[in-house]
This record gives structure tokens, sequence and C-alpha cells, in this order.
């Protein structure tokens, strides 16, 4: 059975990820929520249930399991659109996968509602754990390579099917996606498998401290560019066609996706700029790597402002921004994902403020860190998540997308976007007054800290309202998504929708941009360049090891 030129087998598999990616999409908003009114005064626990364990849900749910389901959804649904369906045993290991990940996210999610586990999402050590947690952590990073292999597998069937050519450009791109998340997961695999689960399971006295937070940033930073690299694939490719022109320029586009390799991976000290135990040398190393990865972000804002403007002065625009209004405004999957693109702008504004030396003393630890990652992730990425649901459910289940649909998926874009500038904006101030992050509301004293609660319009408050619109826009998202899944009506076989790649000239493309020997030896150089001495030097002068430290 074939439904919008995808097998069923990939379908299914693709309908699961999303299914497990939306269920966790559910409940991590709601934990935010709580969160909001919980720093507010507004609303106290019951008794089996505490702030970090609601804390450490909405972190893990939404930053960890609703991105990576969906993003495996996506890749799944792409590639056996770029590149033919699945054989049987890339279908059964995209399967394996996907079971694996699933335990490993339902053995983390029951040690945290337990209270085995309120470490927050980034499980900083000397905070422990049970020990099931952090096999629920591994087991969730092995299925998702599992799953990464087996896309590679197919990948690399289709080259040896096509040799001497350039594969095509979603499937590239999902490669280069999934080498920098293989290469990035060493170290939190490191942390876990030889750190974290010995010290849990008492098998040793004490944790490297320094150490573990090293190796959790080193996968930490480039956890960012595997969240954002699915949205710019989508901007690269389904946004022009969309538009209905073709890709800007093939090149740029796969030079760019290296350029992510290389420089999104040896900055994990940016991070740790206040921390000891460092030398201040290694931070500034990985400080300029950091500014390094900017590059391919602008080259990513010319390609698509060059779309844009090419394809509305196609359609008739005239004068210096005639062509804005020519771009297809009523269609809400471009709309949902430009607007992704415009709250980009101010998140990479302030991550260059958080990587630098001095304004980082500033904002370190303060909610401003939090309204950056809400405005980074919580919009670029899960706007343009939104805006791919709103067809690529439809394409997977062959329902329409009704006008009906559709204008409640313009009020779910609009009341997002609301809500997200609310409560970022809020956050970004709050922090510049020195509000910390990672706490519940405390009875401050001081009159500094009291002003952040003082007023009817205080920057509490507007927290709160901001998160309660979140919650709502989720909620509308949800019904929308239950709605192409098994309510909205069935598509005639010519309406079904398409999984839309727009064409890519790549006769000019070189062929070494592939050669992924090269980018990934690069990747490795840099990487030991970066960490090789301190790391050791972590080793080698560790002090005594932390014991067990349960706050909760």
């Amino acid at each position: 059975m074939i439904i919008g030129q995808i097998a069923k087998g990939e379908r299914k598999l693709a309908l699961a990820n999303l299914g497990f990616a939306y269920a966790a999409f559910l409940i991590g908003t709601l934990c935010g929520l709580l969160q909001v009114f919980i720093r507010n005064d507004a609303l106290t626990l019951p008794g089996w249930l505490d702030y970090y364990q609601v804390l450490t849900a909405h972190g893990l749910l939404l930053a960890i399991v609703f991105t990576t389901f969906f993003i495996f959804a996506f890749f799944q649904a792409g590639m056996s659109r770029a590149l033919g369906s699945f054989g049987p045993k890339v279908l059964l290991w995209n399967w394996i996968g996907f079971i694996v990940t699933s335990l490993g996210t339902l053995l983390v999610v029951i040690m945290v509602i337990g209270g085995q586990a309120s470490v927050l999402y980034t499980f900083y050590a000397p905070l422990q754990a049970h020990g099931l947690f952090y096999v629920g952590l591994a087991l969730f990073v092995i299925g998702t390579w599992i799953q990464g292999f087996a896309l590679i597998g197919h990948y690399r069937v289709w080259r040896k099917q096509n040799k001497g050519q350039l594969s095509p450009l979603f499937a590239f791109m999902t490669v280069a996606t999934i080498i920098l998340w293989v290469i990035a997961c060493l170290g939190v695999v490191a942390a876990v498998l030889f750190q974290f689960i010995p010290w849990a399971f008492g098998m040793v006295d004490g944790i490297n401290v320094e150490l573990s937070r090293s190796l959790f940033w080193y996968f930490g930073h480039p956890l960012v560019y595997f969240w954002l690299l699915p949205a710019y694939m989508a901007w690269y490719v389904i946004v022009p066609k969309i538009l209905g022109t073709k890709v800007f320029s093939d090149s740029l586009v796969r030079l760019s996706f290296v350029l992510f390799i290389l420089f999104s991976i040896p900055v994990g000290f940016h991070h740790q700029l206040t921390e000891p135990g460092i030398a201040s040398f290694w931070k500034f190393l990985q400080t300029v790597l950091t500014f390094m990865v900017i590059i391919p972000s602008l080259m990513t804002a010319f390609s698509m402002f060059a779309t844009f403007e090419l394809r509305g002065r196609e359609l008739g625009g005239k004068g210096l921004f005639g062509w804005f209004r020519k771009l297809p405004w009523k269609d809400v999957r471009f709309t949902s994902i430009f607007i992704a693109m415009a709250f980009f702008i101010p998140g990479g504004a302030g991550g260059i403020i958080n990587a630098s030396f001095q304004m980082n003393e500033v904002i370190h630890n303060t909610l401003w860190v939090v309204g950056h990652f809400h405005i980074t992730v919580g919009t670029p990425v899960a706007m343009t998540f939104f805006g791919l649901t709103f067809w690529l459910i439809p394409y997977l289940t062959g329902r329409r997308f009704t006008k009906a649909l559709q204008k409640l998926a313009f009020i779910q874009i609009i009341s997002w976007s609301v809500g997200m500038l609310l409560m970022s904006t809020a956050q970004h101030v709050l922090g510049l007054m020195g509000a910390p992050r990672r706490t519940a509301y405390t009875g401050y004293a001081h009159d500094d800290a009291l002003a952040w609660f003082d007023g009817i319009l205080s920057n509490h408050v507007t927290m709160a309202v901001g998160g309660s619109i979140l919650f709502l826009s989720a909620s509308l998202l949800i019904f929308i998504v239950i709605q192409l899944w098994w309510i909205a009506p069935k598509a005639d076989v010519h309406q079904v929708e398409s999984f839309p790649i727009a064409s890519s000239d790549a006769s000019a493309t070189p062929k070494f941009l592939e050669n992924w020997k090269i980018w990934i030896g690069i990747a490795f150089v840099l990487i030991a360049v970066a960490y090789t001495i301190p790391l050791a030097d972590l080793i080698q002068h560790a002090p005594p090891g932390s014991g067990r430290f349960q706050t909760w």
C-alpha cells in the first residue's frame, strides 16, 4: 500500500516517531506551564511532586525527546522520498533503533516521575540520580545511533548504485546531521558509561565533577545544531518548493553543513567560562571556534533571503521591498517557518553575548540563559517543526489539511509567537536584573530581588502570561495533530500531500564536498586540538572525587 508516495513500512515508522514526539510535547509543555506559576508564587505543588521533578521533565521531554523523535520521523520520511523505499534490513534496523530509543525514554521518565532523578536535563554532578536513569540515557543514545546508521546504510546503497553522482541534497544534509550527532554523543556516552553509571551503582566512591561537565558540554552545544540543522534543511529545500522555485545554491548548502560539522563541536568550554579548572587559553580557543560557526549561519540567512527576493520579483514584486508582499503569506506552512527564521535573529544575537568572556559574566546562570534558549530552540526550531507537521502528517496519513484546520494553524502559530515573545522577553529582562535560573520561587529579602515580583505587570507575571498562552497554543497544536491523524477527511488520490523537496542544480558543485573522510578527519583534528590537553589535565590533576548529593 502506498500513501503519498511513501511505502507502508516507512509510513508506520515515521508515524510511530511522530506519535512519541507529540506525546512528549504535550506533557513537556504542561510542565512548562507549572514552572512559570511556581516561580511566580501562584501555585503550590502536591507533596508527591516537586519543582525540580517538573523542571527535569520539562527539559528532557521538550529539548531531548520531542526534538529527537520528530527529527528521525522527518529524516525517515524524507530519505524514503529522496532515495527510494527502504530495503527490509534498513527498515528492520530503524524499528530496532526506535524501540531502543523508546525504552530508554520510558526508563528515564519513570525515574523522574518516581522522584529518583530530579537532576535537570544537564544532570550535573555531584547531583546523583538513580543508576537506571543513566542506563535510560545510554539506551536513548544507542537507539538514535541505530536509527542513524540504518539511514546511512540506505544512503550507502544509493551511492553504490549511482557511482560518481552527488547524492540528493536532502540525503546529504541528513547524513551530515547524523554524523554531527554521532560525533557529539561521544562525550556524553563517555561520561555516562565510564563516570555516572559506575558512580550511581556504587562501583566507585566519587566522580570527577569538572570532567563530567566538560564531557557533557562537548555534547551539549552541538546538540543545539542537531536541533537546528533539520530546521535548516526545511528552510533550504522545503521552503523553496512551497515558494515554487529551486534551491538558491546547491554548493552553498553543502558547504554550510560541512562547516557546521567542523565548528559546532569543539566549542563546549564557552558554556564553562566561569568554571575553575580549565585554563583561560582553552576557553579562549573554543570561544574563537564558537564565533566561526556564525559563518554558515550567515550563509543560510543570505541564501534564504536571496531565495525570497528572487522569487518575489519573479512574481512581479517591484521596488525595494515589493518582493516581500509577493510571498505566500496565506500558506501557514510558509508563514510559520518565516516567523521561525525571524525569531532566530535576536536569538543569534543573544548567543554572541553568551559566548563572550566579559558579557557572559553578567548573564551567566540567570534567567537570561533560559530566555535565550527559548528564543533559539523554542521558536526557530519548534515553529519550523510545527510548519512541517502541517503537511508531514497529511503526507503520512493521506488526510486533507482542510481550510478550517489551516485557520486553526494560523491561530496556533500566532499565539505561540505572542506567548514566546512575552515569556522570553521577561526572562531576558529578569536575567539582566540578576534573577537566577534553575530555581523555584523563594522569599527573597533583598530590595533588588523583590523588584522582580513588584507590580501587577511585573516580569514574573508577564512570564506567567506568556507561558499560559504557550500552553494554550500547544494544546491547539495537539488538537490539529489529532485531526490530521485520525479525523480529517481522507484526500483523493490526486490530492494527497507530497513531500515537498525543491530541485537543486548540483552540476557546478565540487564533488569533494561529499567526501566524508576529509570532513570527519578535519573535525576530529579540531576536536583533538581543542580538547586533548585540557581533558588530559582534568584527568591527571583530578581532585578527590565528589560523593553523592541529592537535594530533593
